[in-house]
């Protein structure tokens, strides 16, 4: 839908350079790349992560949030540059399919079912007691729950939950059981969603990635590692794109802000300060970024920063530097090259006027205005009582001056005979080194 977005210019120059996401060479492809992995039960995700990055032989790899060793399911594992994005993909909502043993038998299903609706919305929940945090109460919110099963002769509930990151399960049971008066706790877990990706978005096992990795070592067949790991935009696809023009891309890269002239398409319904993804025309992420305008302001604006940058994804110089390269910047870099202008660019006694003039160093702090000069006001006489209290306030500043000296002197003197007894001490031991050496002649 890239043809649905709002268009700000249909002229610029296209760039050689990058490529689309899925077109990429292999190892490039691998380290812009994220993995919808199944966990395992048992190993720790930091363990399955730690393999992961072993099987494709990566320097970095990251998770999408923790999972508990017995827990199974959706664990993005992120790789290389992706590692960028694993914080906001930590931070985003999660879903749930819980098994809750009850200790005895309840009177209902629907009494199940009516527990399971009081536990929606804000909660304060505080950690297990074997947890890798602190155990302080918090609030997490349940967005939506739902009683799949229910089997009251085992005493056993299978039900549905989406909630927010950093929400205890086990915690949830234990409270399901209280509220039912019965007691219960957490039987089994699986998490069927973490951010926007899910157990039907190609999800792969352990083994899937391990005879990827074997079938391109062996044969070289690509399309087995290019099936399981994806590209990193595939998470970005949930946030409002602004498509960047190609001469701007490698200074988004160095951490510029996105101005008005760099701008080509954006999407409607833009606020301040929400989130946004910069993207080229191919369709890379560049970075992720803070909206500095609304789209309407885009649309009517011809000068000012649509966005500031919040985490860069791109690796620098994948796109050629585009910057100093307008007639003022190529006239300042001649001017330097032949010492009209010092080497930061500043104005020197050799520097023509025109430029002088004409030229405005944003850098330079203003001169100060010319104060208008007033007519000369006569001091009145201070009375002596204000004289008295003047006298007063200066004898107590030349008093710190002195004492601040006299402090100075101490110091020194202190630091000189501290000298000349270590010289004292050092010379002391040489004669008793030499009286020892003769005795021992």
């Amino acid at each position: 839908n890239y043809d649905k977005l709002n268009v700000r210019t249909g002229h610029y120059t296209p760039i050689p350079s990058g490529c689309s996401p899925l077109r990429r060479e292999l190892a490039e492809y691998v380290r812009y790349g994220v993995i919808n992995l199944d966990k395992p039960a048992n190993p720790s995700s930091h363990e399955v992560v730690a393999w992961v990055r072993r099987i494709l032989r990566v320097e970095k790899t990251g998770h999408s949030g923790t999972l508990d060793p017995k827990v199974t399911g959706c664990l993005i594992v992120c790789i290389d540059r992706a590692t960028r994005l694993v914080k906001s993909q930590q931070g985003a909502g999660k879903e749930y399919v819980c098994v809750l043993r009850l200790h005895e038998a309840i009177e209902s299903e629907k009494k199940l079912a009516q527990t399971l609706e009081t536990l929606t919305g804000a909660l304060f929940q505080r950690p297990p007691l074997i947890s890798a945090v602190k155990r302080q109460l918090r609030i997490r919110t349940i967005h939506e729950s739902k009683l799949l099963e229910f089997d009251n002769d085992r005493h056993l509930a299978v039900f549905w939950v989406a909630c927010e990151a950093g929400t205890y399960m086990r915690t949830m049971c234990v409270h399901m059981g209280l509220l039912l008066g019965v007691g219960g706790h957490m039987q089994e877990l699986r998490r069927v969603r973490s951010g926007h990706m899910g157990e039907e978005d190609d999800i792969v096992t352990m083994h899937d990635v391990l005879d990827a990795q074997w079938m391109y070592d062996n044969t070289k067949d690509e399309s087995y590692l290019r099936r399981v790991v994806r590209p990193l935009e595939t998470l970005l696809t949930t946030y409002k794109r602004i498509v960047v023009k190609d001469s701007a891309v490698n200074a988004i890269c160095y951490g510029a802000k996105l101005m008005i002239p760099g701008l080509l398409r954006y999407e409607s319904g833009i606020e301040v300060n929400e989130e946004v993804v910069l993207m080229t025309t191919k369709g890379e992420a560049i970075a992720l970024g803070i909206a500095q305008m609304t789209t309407a302001v885009m649309a009517t604006c011809d000068h000012g920063v649509v966005a500031k940058i919040k985490r860069v994804i791109m690796e620098r110089d994948t796109y050629p530097r585009r910057w100093g390269l307008g007639p003022k910047a190529q006239e300042k870099k001649k001017l330097i090259k032949d010492g009209k202008l010092d080497k930061f660019g500043r104005t020197t006694e050799e520097t023509p006027e025109g430029w002088k003039k004409d030229y405005v160093d944003y850098n330079r702090e203003d001169p100060a205005a010319p104060v208008a000069v007033a007519a000369p006001v006569v001091a009145a006489t201070p009375a002596p009582a204000v004289k008295e209290e003047e006298k007063k306030r200066k004898a107590p500043e030349s008093s710190d001056e002195s004492d601040s000296g006299k402090k100075k002197e101490k110091k020194e003197k202190k630091v000189k005979k501290e000298k000349k007894e270590k010289k004292d001490k050092k010379e002391k031991k040489e004669k008793k080194s030499k009286k020892a050496d003769s005795d021992s002649e």
